[in-house]
């Protein structure tokens, strides 16, 4: 049987892929500590949504990409040529991806025209908090990303993202403003 645990962190370190250890209280390991916690938001908020529907699709996407987010932020930069875009390395692609999705569905709504205040209903309000929690990875890897790393993009339009589900959610189609 496989065991969860090794006892290798006892001393307050953790593993990198491809090899190093770090601080657990590394600036690196707390922002992947806040991307972890936002890939848990995001789950919360797609559990309130039906399985086979288009929003939950979108947001197993989002989560799926947080893993290769993290994969690149837990590597050591000195072993980043081993990455592989869209895979253990975050891609402008993988950026682009997210903005036609937030155009596409921003498409679908009348966009609130004041600031929005959250919790009209318990998916709006999930996916708002995944939002909040995204701000707070992104601001935590800022000072740690290598130059020209699509991490900080891709958080930015991941926060805007949550923002436009948690407003498609509640908000009223355009069919309907017209009818």
């Amino acid at each position: 049987m496989t065991k969860i645990w090794t006892g290798k962190g006892d001393d307050g370190t953790t593993g990198l892929l491809y090899g190093g250890r770090d601080l657990k209280s590394s600036p690196r390991f707390e922002a992947l500590g806040h991307l972890d916690e936002a890939q848990a938001a995001i789950g919360m908020a797609r559990a309130e949504t039906p399985a086979q529907g288009e929003l939950n699709g979108f947001l197993v996407g989002v989560e799926r990409d947080l893993w290769v987010l993290m994969a690149e932020m837990a590597t050591d930069t000195a072993n980043h040529p081993k990455l592989t875009e869209g895979t253990s390395k975050v891609s402008a692609a993988m950026v682009t991806a997210i903005e036609v999705i937030i155009d596409n569905v921003s498409e679908r709504f009348v966009l609130p025209a004041e600031f929005v205040v959250p919790g009209q209903d318990r998916t709006s309000a999930l996916l708002d908090l995944a939002r909040a929690v995204v701000r707070r990875a992104e601001r935590a890897s800022v000072g740690i990303v290598e130059d020209g790393s699509q991490i900080i993009p891709y958080l930015n339009r991941l926060s805007s993202l949550l923002w436009t589900f948690a407003r498609w959610v509640e908000g009223v189609p355009l069919l309907a403003r017209e009818t």
